[in-house]
């Protein structure tokens, strides 16, 4: 994976929504969280800028979540239900990236991934990193051959 800025092609599962998008910081900002929604929904997360994110097509078949605050608006595609990009609540001027719609790139593809504490919010106070742990993943390894 290339750490250095750069524009991805990315697409839900069934392609009805493509886009480009630019992760300026690259892949140093994958995360997951804690929150109620994220919990459930389980996704890496990589950070870009509002103006960062084109969409190519199927802009109108997004379908808008929001909860709780109704800061952070989570979008997902209304055919294939994929969670495709957020606008962050702890930073609203960033979209958070599902790094499983971008084209080439997998969650597995990160050893390990930062949790943040979505439910101690630091728009509600929390002080402090925010980070409750890390979600490692090992590969299978191949088991011997004669």
């Amino acid at each position: 994976m290339n750490e250095h800025p750069q524009t991805h092609d990315a697409a839900c599962h069934c392609g009805a929504v493509r886009f480009h998008v630019r992760l300026s910081r690259g892949f140093e900002t994958a995360r997951r969280c804690s929150c109620s929604y994220c919990r459930m929904r389980g996704a890496v997360a990589v950070s870009a800028l509002l103006g960062d994110i084109e969409f190519l097509q199927g802009e109108e078949n997004l379908t808008l979540y929001q909860f709780n605050t109704g800061t952070a608006k989570h979008y997902f595609c209304r055919t294939c239900g994929i969670y495709t990009h957020h606008q962050r609540r702890s930073n609203p001027s960033e979209y958070g990236i599902n790094v499983a719609c971008l084209a080439g790139i997998s969650p597995f593809d990160f050893a390990e991934v930062p949790v943040m504490d979505g439910v101690n919010h630091p728009s509600d106070g929390r002080r402090g990193s925010g980070l409750l742990g890390v979600l490692r993943f090992v590969p299978e390894t191949e088991p011997a051959r004669d």
